[in-house]
């Protein structure tokens, strides 16, 4: 029996166990998917050591980090700088691994049909690994963006930076922090939600609880929302399609 999984901690908000075991069922597939639960990167060597192992998802916090221990990256991953699709195969006893990223296949797919014209400029909540799926989404729409984070630097706005001004310039709003995940769900990053209009577009890539704190605020302000739980099937969907094509 073939196994698959997911690696990241903490993994106790994930949906793709119970996704990929019903799709298993469903479609009479010999396979497994585990939940690794690694506390660090450090630890991926040993948890390879299972040869069954065909196939990983990646999240946070190793999106980045997993990339040392990859033999390569397809374009996708590359253009990112980010892996959430690991494919393993073996020639004789030579294992290979090659990083991909479905993140970008999921996000496009979720958030299109949410834009219209007067979508042209986002702010990008967050500058890790997902941050930067999203970041690569909207260059190839053709949408202007920043990236907001708690520390200054170059180019990157801060959450204080935040004024009336650059909300209502920016329609496109996309969470790509962990703040609001389950079990922490009375957290939402620190934007000031009053700004927030019936023109703006709320997506948060947390799907567990399905309306994040995040998402509320913005949907009292008339804002148009969608949380994650599309991109993470689109994105899972297209795992497959890589560990087995």
């Amino acid at each position: 029996m073939k196994e698959y999984g997911l690696i990241g901690f903490p993994l106790g908000h994930s949906f793709s166990q119970k996704y990929f075991t019903q799709k298993f069922e469903r479609e009479h597939i010999d396979g497994k998917y585990s939940l690794f639960a690694i506390e660090s990167i450090d630890q991926l060597p040993h948890l390879l050591e299972n040869k069954a192992i065909s196939g990983l998802n990646v999240t946070i916090p190793y999106k980045e980090q997993i990339i040392p221990y990859l033999d390569g990256l397809d374009e996708s991953a590359a253009s990112v700088g980010a892996v959430n699709v690991v494919k393993v195969t073996y020639e004789g006893n030579i294992r290979k691994l090659i990083g991909f990223n479905s993140d970008v296949y999921g996000f496009m797919n979720s958030i299109r049909p949410m834009l219209c014209s007067q979508h042209t400029k986002a702010l990008v909540l967050g500058t890790g690994g997902a941050s930067k799926a999203v970041a690569s989404v909207f260059k190839t729409l053709g949408v202007e963006f920043k990236y907001v984070s708690r520390r200054p630097c170059d180019n990157i706005l801060t959450y204080n930076d935040l004024s009336d001004e650059v909300i209502k310039s920016h329609l496109i709003i996309v969470n790509a922090t962990p703040l609001g995940m389950f079990p922490k769900i009375n957290e939402c990053p620190a934007i000031p939600y009053n700004y927030l209009t019936s023109n703006h577009v709320a997506f948060d890539l947390i799907y567990n609880p399905d309306e994040t704190l995040f998402l509320k605020k913005a949907a009292e302000q008339g804002a148009k929302t969608k949380n994650g739980l599309e991109m993470l099937y689109l994105q899972a969907d297209r795992s497959w399609e890589i560990w087995t094509e």
